[in-house]
C-alpha cells in the first residue's frame, strides 16, 4: 500500500510538472485560484472547438483538389494543401487534448491546476488559428457547410455514440469536482450544466436522420459512375490515357471539358490556361499566359500535358504509377474532341461536356463548330450528354438525338421536358433525390470522392455520380453502412441507459469516497488541537 501510494504521489508529481513546468516536489503554496479554474474550462473550449476543426477539415478532403486548383490560379504555385491543413490541424487538437488529458488527471488526483504561461499563449493563438480557418471557409469556401451538414448524415450515429461515452467518462470528475465544491450555488450550477448536456446528448437522435438508416431489401441501385476528366488520380487528367483508365474501372460516362482552338477545332482541356497542365511555358514561354484558346490545333499539339503529372501530383496515387505507366504518361499530348468521340465510340460510353468560355462573345461559334464535329463523327447521338445551357433551343433542332442535361433544379413551372439533371452534390438534399428518382429524372452528382459521400448518395437514390477516384468507388459491393432504423433506435436505447447507469455509480461511488474521508480529517483535527493544548500547558 505504501509502494502503490508513493507511485501515484510520484505520477501526480509528474504531471503537475508537464502542465505548470515546475520541475520540483515542492507544491507547497499551489492553490487552485478561481483564474486557474477558468483556463481549465477554456481548454476545455479550445479543444472542443479544435475537434470542430478537425471534422471540417476531414469532410473538405473530398473536394480540396478543387481548392489546390483555386490557389494555383492564385499563385502560380502548386501544392497539395490538404497535407499542410491536416497536418497543422492534427498538431492543434494533440496539443490541446493533451492539455485537457493532463488537467483532468490532475482534477482527479486533487492536485493544483497551475498553467504554465507558455501554454497559455499557445492555447490563445490555437484558438486564434482555428477561428481564422473558420472564417476563411465562410469567406471562400461557404459550400463546405452544406458538405458539413451531408456529412453528420453519415457520422451522425457513430458521433452521438462518441459523445455519449465521453459524457459519460467526464461524469468522474465532474463528480469529484461537485463533491469537493464547497458553495451550494456553484454545486448546483456544475449539475444543472453537466446533466443538461447529457441529456441533450441522449435525446440528440431525435435530429438524426440519415437515407442509411433502412432495410438492405430497400438499397438502391448502385450509382453509376461518371468520369471526372477521366480517372485524374491514375493518369493526366482529359488525356488518352486518363480515359482510358475510366473506362477500364467501369465508367459509363466520360466527364470533360471542351474549349476551341484558335483555328476552329475543338479540344479538351479544363483550365482556360495552359500552364497548369501543360508545358507551355517551355514551349512558348512569350505565349504561356494567353488563353488556351488563342492556340491553334498545331500549336497545341506540340505540348506535353502528361509530365505535369509526374512533376507536381496532384493527388497522392500519382507516386504510385508504374515505371510502364509513367512512360505513357510522358507521352501523352492534348486531346481533340474528336479523338475523345473515337475513343468513347470504341467503348461505348457516353460524353458529357461543358464548352468554355461561357462568357465568350461569340459563344454560338463555339457551340456550332462543336455540334458539327460530333455530327461528323461517328459516335451514336445517343451517347451526347449535352450540358451547356446556352443556345439549347438551336441545338435541340439540330441534333436531336442528343440527351439534353440541365444544370439546374426542376421548376414549380416547369416547361422543359426534364428527364437529366447535373448538380453539385450539395445541391440535393436526400428528400430531393427521392422525389426526383419518383419522377424518372435521373439525378447526377458532382464531384464525389469520398466513400462516406458515395454511401450517404446511394442510399438516396442518385442515379449516378461525377467522380475522381472511380478506382475506389467501382470496388464498393454495398454503402460504407447500412442500418433498420429499429436496430439503429434499440442501439440508440441502450447506449443511453447504460451511459445514464455508469454517471450514476460514478456519483454515488465519489460520494462514498468523500464521506469515507471526511472522519480521516475530522479526526487528525480533533488529534492535532489536544497535541497543540498539551504544548501550551
Amino acid at each position: 500500500m505504501v509502494k502503490d501510494a508513493g507511485c501515484c504521489s510520484r505520477c501526480a508529481t509528474c504531471l503537475l510538472c508537464l502542465y505548470s513546468c515546475r520541475w520540483t516536489r515542492n507544491k507547497k503554496g499551489l492553490v487552485t485560484s478561481k483564474c486557474d479554474c477558468a483556463w481549465f474550462f477554456f481548454i476545455f473550449c479550445v479543444c472542443l472547438f479544435a475537434l470542430a476543426w478537425f471534422y471540417l477539415a476531414f469532410v473538405t478532403l473530398n473536394d480540396f483538389h478543387n481548392l489546390n486548383e483555386f490557389i494555383f490560379r492564385k499563385t502560380g504555385w502548386w501544392l497539395d494543401w490538404s497535407m499542410v491543413m491536416l497536418s497543422g490541424t492534427t498538431t492543434l487538437v494533440t496539443f490541446s487534448s493533451l492539455l485537457l488529458v493532463l488537467a483532468l488527471c490532475l482534477q482527479l488526483w486533487h492536485q493544483p491546476l497551475k498553467l504554465h504561461w507558455i501554454y497559455k499563449v499557445l492555447l490563445i493563438l490555437t484558438a486564434l488559428v482555428v477561428a481564422s480557418a473558420f472564417v476563411g471557409v465562410e469567406v471562400q469556401w461557404e459550400e463546405q457547410w452544406e458538405s458539413a451538414h451531408i456529412s453528420l448524415q453519415a457520422t451522425g450515429p457513430f458521433l452521438h455514440i462518441g459523445a455519449v461515452v465521453g459524457m459519460t467518462l467526464l461524469a468522474w470528475p465532474v463528480a469529484d469536482c461537485f463533491y469537493r465544491t464547497s458553495c451550494s450555488v456553484l454545486r448546483t450550477l456544475l449539475l444543472l450544466l453537466y446533466l443538461g448536456a447529457v441529456f441533450a446528448l441522449y435525446l440528440a437522435p431525435l435530429g438524426i436522420d440519415s437515407p442509411c438508416l433502412l432495410e438492405y431489401s430497400q438499397l438502391p441501385p448502385k450509382p453509376a459512375l461518371f468520369g471526372h476528366r477521366g480517372a485524374p488520380m491514375l493518369a493526366p487528367e482529359n488525356t488518352l490515357m486518363s480515359f482510358r483508365k475510366a473506362v477500364d474501372y467501369g465508367v459509363s460516362v466520360l466527364e470533360t471539358d471542351v474549349l476551341v482552338s484558335a483555328d476552329g477545332v475543338p479540344f479538351i482541356m479544363h483550365d482556360e490556361k495552359l500552364i497548369r497542365t501543360t508545358n507551355v511555358q517551355e514551349v512558348f514561354p512569350a505565349q504561356a499566359q494567353s488563353n488556351a484558346s488563342s492556340f491553334n490545333w498545331t500549336q497545341l499539339q506540340q505540348l506535353d500535358a502528361g509530365s505535369w503529372f509526374l512533376q507536381k501530383p496532384p493527388f497522392p496515387t500519382a507516386r504510385s504509377l508504374s515505371k510502364a505507366e509513367r512512360a505513357l504518361a510522358q507521352a501523352q499530348r492534348v486531346l481533340s474532341l474528336k479523338q475523345l468521340l473515337v475513343e468513347a465510340k470504341r467503348h461505348n460510353v457516353s460524353v458529357m461536356f461543358d464548352l468554355r468560355p461561357e462568357e465568350d462573345p461569340h459563344y454560338e461559334d463555339l457551340v456550332n463548330v462543336t455540334v458539327e464535329t460530333i455530327l461528323h463523327s461517328d459516335i451514336s447521338p445517343e451517347l451526347i450528354l449535352w450540358l451547356p445551357d446556352e443556345f439549347r433551343d438551336w441545338v435541340k433542332q439540330r441534333a436531336p438525338r442528343f440527351q439534353q442535361v440541365y444544370g439546374r433544379k426542376k421548376l414549380s413551372n416547369e416547361t422543359e421536358d426534364l428527364m437529366r439533371i447535373n448538380l453539385p452534390y450539395q445541391n440535393l438534399s436526400s428528400t430531393e433525390i427521392r422525389e426526383y428518382r419518383r419522377d424518372n429524372i435521373s439525378v447526377n452528382l458532382y464531384v464525389v470522392n469520398a466513400p462516406w459521400l458515395f454511401s450517404i448518395l446511394w442510399c438516396a437514390g442518385a442515379n449516378s455520380v461525377t467522380t475522381n477516384a472511380c478506382q475506389v468507388l467501382q470496388g464498393m459491393e454495398r454503402p460504407l453502412w447500412l442500418l433498420p432504423r429499429a436496430t439503429y433506435q434499440m442501439i440508440w436505447i441502450v447506449t443511453d441507459c447504460v451511459s445514464f447507469l455508469l454517471i450514476v455509480w460514478a456519483f454515488f461511488l465519489l460520494k462514498k469516497w468523500s464521506r469515507r474521508k471526511e472522519p480521516q480529517g475530522y479526526d487528525s483535527d480533533v488529534l492535532l488541537t489536544k497535541i497543540h493544548s498539551l504544548l501550551s500547558e
